[in-house]
Order: structure tokens, then sequence, then C-alpha cells
């Protein structure tokens, strides 16, 4: 069996122009798709003043007792002192709007 020993120069070579070729296709679309991620809209949220004051009041009655303390220890020592006076007649009128509201008006 003899074997061609001139054929050895001629073995198939990859071509390198293909190669850089492709290397440079996945290169344009690598850039292509970052800059379309780039282009692409972030979602995003922004409060209104609105919202944002209404948060702050929603914070601070969580907070509160919705006792005024110091109106409550004015009447305490008005009491005590015996200087704290009911008007009846102001008392009876909200009793009886009171029972309106609750009730109806009948």
């Amino acid at each position: 069996m003899a074997i061609n020993i001139n054929n050895l120069q001629n073995t198939p070579q990859v071509k390198t122009d293909k190669v850089e070729q492709n290397v440079q296709r996945q290169q344009a679309t690598v850039q292509q798709n970052a800059s379309q991620t780039a282009n692409q809209k972030q979602d995003s949220v922004s409060i209104t003043p609105q919202a944002q004051q209404f948060a702050k009041l929603t914070e601070k009655a969580g907070n509160s007792t919705g006792i005024d303390q110091e109106k409550v220890d004015k009447i305490k020592q008005a009491i005590a002192e015996g200087k704290y006076k009911v008007n009846v007649e102001q008392l009876a009128r909200r009793i009886v709007q009171f029972e309106s509201e609750i009730f109806g008006k009948k």
C-alpha cells in the first residue's frame, strides 16, 4: 500500500475569512441587542404631591391616639376646681341631633 505524501500539504483548512465573518456577525448581534435593551423604557412610578401628603397624614393619624390630652387636662382641672359648667340647652340639642342622625328623622 502506497501513501501519497505529496497531498499532505493540501489538507483542508478552515477558512479564516469565514470565521472572522461569523465573529463579526455575532459581535454585531450582541451590540444590536445591547442597544435595543438600552432603548427600552423602564417602568417607573411617581407619586403625586397630594398622595404624599395623604400618606403623611395617614401615618400621623395612625400614630395619634385621637385624644386631645391638653383639652382633657383642662376640663379635669375645671371640674376639680368647680369651674366647669354644662350648657344643658346645647347638650339637649346635640343629643336630639345625634339620635336623629342614628335613627333617622320621624
